[in-house]
């Protein structure tokens, strides 16, 4: 075991986004977790997280709109480290503008390994698991080889 260990805190710092279709979904969800939520700092993107906020009566950090930067935005956090877990309820059945801020926003939530759902079912999973009421460590990838790779 490496060294580089990242320890997710009791309280989660939880990145929620969904598409226009998928808000509704979200915010139905949000408000049954209501009572967990308010356990963890909830970071969103600009319509969601305002539409969270509202439902929830609970501070959200908002930051821009998906399409203009929203999606790179919480990417960035999760390369920082100032992202735990990720709420991202998106439409399979329509193509996004932003269609390629999306999909890096995903690979770096893998390639970070952090947690993640995509749709309702994963998300009761996620947040009825005994991890996001608790301390939790893990091994960060080793990129090690990649960035020393002669290019």
């Amino acid at each position: 075991m490496s060294n580089n260990i990242r320890v997710l805190e009791k309280r989660k710092k939880i990145a929620l986004i969904a598409h226009d279709n998928k808000k509704k979904d979200l915010i139905e969800w949000a408000v049954h977790n209501k009572k967990e939520l308010s356990k963890h700092s909830l970071v969103a993107t600009g319509t969601t997280g305002k539409l969270i906020e509202e439902a929830l009566d609970q501070p959200v950090v908002k930051l821009l709109s998906g399409p203009l930067g929203g999606d790179q935005q919480i990417g960035a956090m999760i390369a920082t480290g100032d992202i735990d877990v990720i709420f991202f309820f998106f439409d399979p059945m329509e193509a996004q503008p932003h269609d390629s801020d999306v999909k890096a926003l995903l690979r770096l939530a893998v390639a970070w390994n952090l947690p993640m759902a995509c749709d309702r079912t994963t998300a009761d999973f996620l947040m009825t698991s005994r991890f996001m009421q608790e301390e939790y460590s893990y091994e960060l990838p080793n990129y090690t080889q990649y960035l020393n790779r002669k290019v």
